[in-house]
């Protein structure tokens, strides 16, 4: 089946969750919807709000554009542009991206019969960086607490909360997380390497099948999770490290202040070593 046939297959019309059939079409091979219009939107003004901060800075060099949040003496109000309220207004056409194209997401998944793994993946990072820009900086009074748009800025941004709090690699949300990134990382690439193998078998033989798969993981670590299962486990372990990155930096500063290697005292503190 080439591929032109295979798309025609799944245009189906209806899905859609605002608009009706209005916006119920493609371009190319690329469905529309109320939503992709909106992401359209958004997308193009906040590109266009983020040159035009990089106007007003004093570099067109893009590892220097800065456009930062405003300061903390404007606590949660709305600043000037020039002083933090682009940077505002940036953070709202991304939100507006982002959840649009979720949404999008939905309306794609409802036409196709499926379920919502997909964009209900795409929300958790989603609701990593709305926990970065509105959470936090909502909780500790001021929208200065979000991070700057900008590449080295961005970096000294993360460097400096990490110092603000002391050895943040103690803070155990934060272990989570890198925990379960690096775990993500490994679980996809044996997967990634077993695949391969199997279907670039040497000359002369002939391509595997899954049950060489399986056979092979049970040899190596004694079971194999199997064809779905491992797509399961690698969902898992990618929002388990987006979920706990959000909880690790949330925590940190509006519940706890001081620094993280205090927090472990209570370990410490445990009968059993009296």
């Amino acid at each position: 089946m080439t591929m032109l046939s295979f798309e025609k297959k799944y245009r189906v019309r209806g899905g859609t969750l605002v608009g009706g059939d209005l916006f119920d079409f493609w371009v190319g091979p690329f469905y529309v919807g109320f939503f992709g219009v909106t992401t359209a939107f958004f997308s193009i003004l906040g590109t266009a709000l983020i040159f035009y901060g990089a106007s007003m800075g004093p570099t067109w060099n893009p590892w220097q554009i800065n456009i930062a949040p405003p300061d903390l003496s404007w606590g949660l109000s709305a600043a000037p542009l020039a002083e933090g309220g682009l940077w505002q207004a940036i953070t709202i056409c991304a939100i507006g991206a982002f959840g649009s194209w979720a949404l999008r997401e939905v309306e794609i998944c409802r036409k196709l019969g499926m379920g919502y793994h997909v964009p209900f993946a795409f929300s958790v990072a989603i609701g990593a960086y709305v926990t970065l820009v509105v959470i936090r900086p909502v909780l500790m009074g001021a929208w200065g607490h979000g991070f700057p748009y900008g590449i080295f800025s961005h970096l000294d941004w993360v460097s400096n909360v990490g110092y603000q709090y002391l050895h943040f690699h103690y803070n155990p949300a934060h272990m989570l997380a890198v925990t379960f990134f690096f775990t993500t990382t490994m679980a996809l690439a044996l997967h990634g390497s077993l695949i391969l193998s199997s279907v670039n078998p040497k000359k002369g033989e002939t391509v595997k099948t899954p049950e060489h798969e399986d056979t092979y993981f049970r040899d190596l670590i004694g079971y194999s999770v199997g064809t779905l299962g491992i797509h399961r486990v690698g969902l898992f372990l990618a929002l388990s490290a987006g979920f706990w990155s959000a909880v690790c930096i949330v925590i940190s500063g509006p519940f706890w202040t001081r620094s993280w290697t205090e927090w472990w005292s209570w370990w410490l503190d445990l009968p059993i070593w009296s």
